[in-house]
């Protein structure tokens, strides 16, 4: 009778197990933050960044020009996930007060400001590369040291411009310092009304003349449409 070739049953029971998976990293937090003193005016983001065990490892901060409140809130969150790529940070979790920002990244809002779409997806291709990555919004009071970078950063620079932060009438719109001389400049502005164009564009109106207003300002808004010039 002859003889069959061994078979490899005996391989398939007895061989190597499959390797098992390996844990998924641990996440590191990042709360980020941008403002802007005029929206748009002078901007700057803060970010500070925690490891697994929820100590800070880094904190960042940068003025970023002429921009409005929501296109720093994006440079923020570059900023956050550039650093966490340089440092080889495979999971990532990001919290910020802005509702815009985050529900755009979740997808829940569309993109329809031409300022911010280029950022958007910048963010999102980003965001793609990391194992894990969670953004979540949070309110305001759990965000203060992100905030507080935001306003150090607005603070130096206008520290260094002609004349000192003594020149400068605003704040940033998360601080809750009033200005002293917010009464009067109130008061001058009701007595001396000003007519100002705007351009409206990507849900913002943005003002064609450099105004300094006290934050939570209310001002009169009257809409006259004009036809756009021939091309």
């Amino acid at each position: 009778m002859p003889r069959r070739p061994p078979t490899s049953r005996g391989k398939d029971l007895f061989g190597e197990a499959p390797a098992e998976p390996k844990p998924a990293a641990a996440a590191y937090r990042a709360n980020i933050d941008g403002g802007s003193r005029g929206n748009p005016g002078p901007a700057a983001y803060g970010v500070i960044i925690r490891d697994a065990r929820g100590e800070i490892v880094a904190k960042l901060k940068k003025y970023i020009g002429r921009m409005t409140n929501n296109v720093a809130e994006y440079y923020g969150l570059i900023a956050a996930m550039d650093y966490a790529q340089s440092h080889a940070i495979r999971a990532l979790r990001i919290e910020s007060d802005s509702e815009l920002l985050v529900k755009q990244m979740r997808g829940q809002y569309k993109v329809k400001s031409e300022d911010l779409r280029p950022l958007f997806e910048r963010a999102q291709k980003m965001s793609k590369a990391f194992d894990s990555f969670r953004i979540e919004h949070v309110y305001r009071e759990q965000n203060r040291e992100a905030d507080a970078l935001a306003n150090e950063a607005l603070d130096e620079t206008e520290n260094k411009a002609p004349g000192g932060a003594a020149s400068k009438k605003t704040v940033a719109p998360n601080s809750k310092a009033e200005p002293q001389n917010a009464k009067a400049e109130l008061t001058s502005s009701k007595l001396e009304p000003r007519k100002i164009q705007a351009r409206f564009r990507g849900g913002v109106l943005y003002l064609l003349e450099d105004v300094e207003l006290p934050d939570g300002m209310v001002v009169d808004v009257s809409i006259h449409l004009r036809p756009k010039p021939p091309a």
